[in-house]
């Protein structure tokens, strides 16, 4: 078998280290696969049928270190967010418009320089039938294509008296069931933090200080997931996950930080409220600040959040 015949059929990582002019670091996902309904025949509709995925997606090398840090790389997530968004859009008949549209999504991604998007139908016959396709940022039109909108999240603040009310399970249940990704917001706990001569020490510690108290929380309420980053924040709104947020990372990393000193809890979360376009923030057992996200506010002892 000649080495082309053989790259043919090899898996598409394969085919994009022999095909590589630059260097790139690359990403992959292989054997995703989900059942829907596509095709052209008159057989394939109104039935479900396997398709599997394997994408790989070549990336520039990141310049200095990556710290560890997921929201520097191109996360694997937003290669299952393509494929699924261009699932539901609207019904396919064809593999190739499908894998067409995957791999132009994918490069809506910054990091993302080229994508190889192999797709297979499992249920047509003893065999896979499918197609493998390669797109590069420099031979699409990304113009007309759209990012996937950001959900506007409902951030809700907690005073240490209202974590520590009986009811706050309660009132977690009635917030997650109202239509919107629900991050809940603490401040520090009531205990002082320790005290430091140095500003930015400082700065450090009280954030950690709140995310002390975020841990508190979540252990009263097992739904509850806390999260620092905003990858993961993106990933958990897309997947109806109640986050609590844990600041440091976030307002360390921030490019225009927040001027509220984390001793003032509240108005730093205004300041994220504002920054992940909140659809509202409510501030249970605290005076609200000035903001220009619309505010909800309740006493830390009210039972009922209708």
């Amino acid at each position: 078998m000649t080495d082309d015949i053989r790259l043919a059929f090899a898996h598409p990582s394969e085919r994009a280290a022999a095909s590589s002019t630059a260097p790139c670091d690359r990403i992959s996902l292989r054997d995703y696969v989900v059942e829907v309904e596509i095709g052209a025949f008159q057989q394939e509709r109104g039935t479900l049928q396997r398709v599997r995925f394997n994408v790989v997606v070549e990336v520039l090398p990141l310049t200095g270190p990556i710290d560890d840090d997921v929201d520097r790389i191109l996360s694997y997530d937003k290669v299952t967010e393509a494929i699924g968004v261009e699932l539901e859009a609207e019904r396919i008949n064809l593999l190739e418009t499908l894998a067409a549209r995957v791999a132009e999504r994918v490069l809506l991604e910054p990091q993302a320089e080229r994508v190889f998007v192999r797709i297979e139908k499992l249920d047509r016959g003893p065999f896979s039938l499918g197609v493998e396709i390669v797109r590069s940022r420099d031979g699409v039109d990304l113009d007309g294509q759209d990012h996937v909108e950001a959900p506007h999240p409902r951030v809700v603040y907690l005073s240490n008296d209202a974590i520590a009310a009986p009811h706050v399970t309660a009132w977690i249940d009635q917030l997650a069931a109202m239509g919107a990704p629900l991050i809940i917001c603490a401040g520090a706990p009531n205990a002082p933090a320790p005290q430091a001569s140095n500003a930015l020490a400082q700065r450090r510690i009280d954030l950690l200080a709140i995310e002390q108290n975020a841990w508190t929380l979540a252990a009263r309420d097992r739904r509850c997931m806390v999260v620092g980053t905003r990858t993961e924040l993106d990933w958990a709104m897309k997947n109806d996950q109640i986050c609590i947020w844990a600041p440091s990372k976030i307002v360390l990393d921030a490019v225009d930080g927040p001027s509220a000193s984390p001793r003032d809890a509240v108005a730093l979360v205004a300041w994220f409220a504002t920054e992940m376009e909140a659809k509202e923030l409510w501030i249970i057992g605290a005076d609200a600040p000035e903001s220009t996200i619309s505010m909800r506010v309740m006493a830390a002892d009210q039972a009922n959040l209708t």
